[in-house]
């Protein structure tokens, strides 16, 4: 068989329902891995769904406890042809953010698959069982195709933390360091850049969550007997943030400003278009770093929001000066940024601004992870995905999104290659999550042939 055989056999199993039943089968496991009681469904959805399938693809399997503590266990399935052929080391994730069954439309159920149109709707639909049992589907395909080989060695890590910030899992590949070694690592999740257009993406933005408080005095007192006198730390904090990004969504700290934009990666960017797909927000040009475009502004550089401000009850406002007044904001940020430092960075502009009273708390965080577009991995998969679907890939030299990605660029040392089959209107941790069938199909054609070309050649 060749690799157009096994690219329109990877279809067949679209089109026979077979990609559908697998799916339908995973989206029934709760598998909420911020819902701690439901931690039997993370073993459940390894030991009862994936081992069975990964076994009878030659794969040996092993579910390894979180070295974290917390009972989200990890999967470690690898399948060796021959040692000296090339490894792949491939990822996926069992868990899913929570249900929130009461939000989704009238007659719709966040654990059962259902087929609407072009739309498959479930949790974990797109993020991310759908995008893992496509690349398990076209593995199959493809090791069926070859007459029970691949041509090169293959390494499955699924870990059931990921919606919890991946507990555990540096730690873990860190100690499995030989066992997960390998010449490149190729996953699937975030979303395409639009539905319709093939996506390929080699990093992530790295993200901070940090907390900005501001306490005047213990408790609250009447506006009119008070205001005027006391200063309200609700309007001191805003004018604070207004320190760190400006009116019009410019970053105004510098240490916080990422470096130039790399030619390599400016050029790749120039090929790309955002926004205008179904269901996409209209675009603010006027927002962000002046003299880029949006391609540039997501992919390319730093953004800085604030994700929620309280001051006093928003739902139960009375006529009080708040005590206080707490903003969670977030920045953004690519490779090169010096976001170790952001606590230091923010309070010390925040002093010369004359706001040393705000305190500065650090939360959740994740490094910056880039391939440039010119790497000889990129330039093979790109053109496996062009010859497969007759379309140029958008490039990305990393999502504007954030991945566990640093662990596997920058701790296990890998060229990172991410095919998405996802869309950025899919719904993702909201109400309705749901994949686009179309996108699905041609996901398992891009995978079979991907795979296929993996066991012909491996680029130098």
């Amino acid at each position: 068989m060749n690799r157009e055989q096994a690219v329109l056999q990877a279809v067949e199993a679209f089109d026979n329902g077979t990609l559908e039943a697998a799916l339908a089968r995973r989206v029934a496991y709760a598998t909420e891995s911020e819902v701690p009681e439901q931690a039997p469904m993370q073993h459940a959805y390894l030991n009862q769904d994936l081992i069975p399938v990964l076994s009878r693809m030659g794969f040996t399997c092993e579910v390894h406890p979180n070295p974290d503590g917390v009972d989200l266990p990890i999967l470690v399935a690898r399948r060796i042809e021959a040692p000296g052929l090339p490894t792949v080391l491939m990822y996926g994730h069992g868990d899913v953010v929570r249900g929130n069954a009461a939000k989704w439309e009238a007659g719709r159920d966040p654990w059962q698959l259902q087929v609407d149109g072009d739309r498959w709707y479930g949790r974990g639909t797109a993020d991310n069982k759908g995008q893992h049992s496509i690349n398990l589907e076209a593995l199959r395909q493809v090791i069926a195709a070859r007459g029970g080989k691949l041509g090169f060695n293959a390494t499955w890590l699924i870990e059931t933390g990921e919606e919890a910030g991946s507990p555990g899992l540096a730690a873990f590949c860190d100690a499995q360091r030989d066992t997960l070694a390998a010449d490149v690592f190729i996953a699937s999740d975030g979303p395409r850049l639009h539905a319709a257009r093939p996506t390929l993406f080699m990093g992530s933005r790295g993200a901070v969550n940090f907390e900005l408080k501001l306490r005047a005095r213990e408790r609250g007192y009447h506006s009119g007997n008070w205001g005027g006198l006391l200063a309200n730390p609700a309007i001191v904090l805003m004018h604070a943030i207004g320190t760190l990004v400006d009116a019009r969504g410019r970053i105004t700290v510098p240490a916080l400003r990422p470096p130039a934009i790399p030619d390599a990666v400016r050029e790749a960017l120039a090929d790309l278009e955002v926004g205008g797909g179904e269901d996409d927000p209209d675009i603010n040009a006027w927002w962000g770093e002046p003299g880029l475009t949006a391609p540039e502004k997501v992919f390319g550089w730093n953004s800085l929001d604030v994700l929620t401000f309280r001051a006093g009850d928003p739902a139960k406002p009375v006529n009080a000066i708040p005590p206080e007044a707490v903003a969670w904001c977030q920045l953004r940020f690519v490779v090169g940024t010096d976001w170790r430092a952001l606590e230091t960075h923010v309070r010390e502009h925040l002093r010369l601004g004359g706001f040393e009273d705000v305190q500065v708390r650090v939360g959740m965080q994740g490094g910056a992870t880039r391939l440039s577009p010119d790497n000889a991995w990129v330039r093979w998969a790109a053109a496996s995905l062009e010859r497969t679907t007759g379309k140029r890939p958008a490039l990305l030299p990393n999502l504007g999104g954030s991945l566990p990605n640093e662990i596997f660029a920058d701790l296990l040392g890998l060229p990172t290659l991410w095919v998405p089959h996802s869309y950025p209107a899919c719904a993702q941790h909201a109400p309705n999550e749901h994949l686009l069938g179309s996108v699905a199909r041609e996901g398992l054609a891009i995978m079979a042939g991907l795979f296929w070309d993996l066991g012909e050649a491996v680029p130098a």
